[in-house]
């Protein structure tokens, strides 16, 4: 598996059309690019249509302004038999300062989808680099605690 069919960088610079009165970002205009970059990551793996069957957890931890710059990163983690996690870090850039911070990380799930509609086999995963063996511990250890509740 090539490691740019597994991960993604995208950018994406926040306008007032993003923003509540006081500047700062909506937290759903933030998801969906969330949302975007993982699926991205998730059908270039797959190969084939792809849907999010979850967003496991997103955690915001500050705020977003107009003016910033906002950096996606995207990679897969894991794979099951018809599904994928991929994970999102989010960093915004003050494009004036120059100061980037993490303001954001998320887990997604999608599902590959054969021409009908129905969940299809999707390529597995051998994580390659210590970082992306790790990530790959760290979603197997989120599927047994989600399967032990």
């Amino acid at each position: 598996m090539n490691k740019a069919d597994c991960q993604i960088i995208m950018s994406h610079m926040m306008l007032p059309n993003n923003a509540n009165p006081n500047g700062n970002v909506h937290g759903g205009d933030i998801m969906k690019l969330i949302d975007d970059a993982a699926g991205v990551v998730a059908m270039k793996h797959a190969r084939s249509t792809v849907v999010t069957a979850s967003i496991d957890r997103l955690d915001f931890h500050r705020p977003v302004f107009i003016g910033n710059l906002l950096v996606l990163k995207a990679s897969l983690n894991a794979t099951g038999r018809t599904s994928m996690e991929i994970g999102v870090r989010v960093e915004a850039e003050d494009l004036k300062k120059g100061s980037v911070n993490h303001i954001a990380s998320a887990y997604l799930t999608f599902v590959a989808l054969d021409e009908d509609g129905k969940p299809t086999q999707v390529p597995s995963y051998q994580p390659q680099s210590e970082d992306d063996q790790r990530r790959h511990r760290e979603a197997a250890e989120r599927k047994r605690c989600y399967y032990k509740s």
